[in-house]
């Protein structure tokens, strides 16, 4: 069964996909950024160009021809991609494929209508049966030294 996260009070939503973009290549897992909105997915091309500041984290669109060797894709629908390990849900409704992957990853900014949407998707996979893990960036960022 697919294991589903959500990483609320998100400052930033581009951000933390960028990180656990990053997160996922270092550990040698592949990842699908589901971004419908065009405007969306080319702000985040470009901001893992720049992720991190001295580097950059391999991507491509899923269409590519070489999408089949990158990391990270970016599409705008989840069918018909060469990855199944873990789906970065950027859509404001639950995506129809993600049960085909190994994770599930939905992330919450702490705007009140992005809070709304997070709300149905969460009761949609809790009422099919999904565990969900929270994971409250707010409270870790407190948690930090430092802070």
């Amino acid at each position: 069964m697919t294991r589903i996260d959500f990483y609320t009070e998100a400052q930033d939503k581009l951000d933390l996909a960028c990180k656990l973009a990053g997160k996922a290549v270092q550990a040698k897992t592949r990842m699908l950024i589901l971004a419908p909105d065009g405007e969306l997915r080319a702000r985040l091309d470009k901001m893992l160009w720049m992720h991190p500041p001295i580097g950059f984290i391999p991507h491509c669109p899923a269409g590519a021809p070489i999408a089949s060797e990158t990391p990270v894709l970016l599409s705008g629908s989840a069918d018909e991609v060469p990855v199944d390990d873990i789906l970065l849900n950027l859509a404001d409704t639950w995506p129809q494929t993600f049960a085909r992957f190994q994770r599930l990853i939905e992330i919450v900014t702490r705007d009140e209508a992005d809070k709304a949407f997070a709300r149905e998707r969460y009761r949609f996979y809790r009422d099919r049966g999904y565990q969900i893990t929270t994971h409250n960036m707010a409270a870790l960022e407190r948690a930090r030294p430092g802070h």
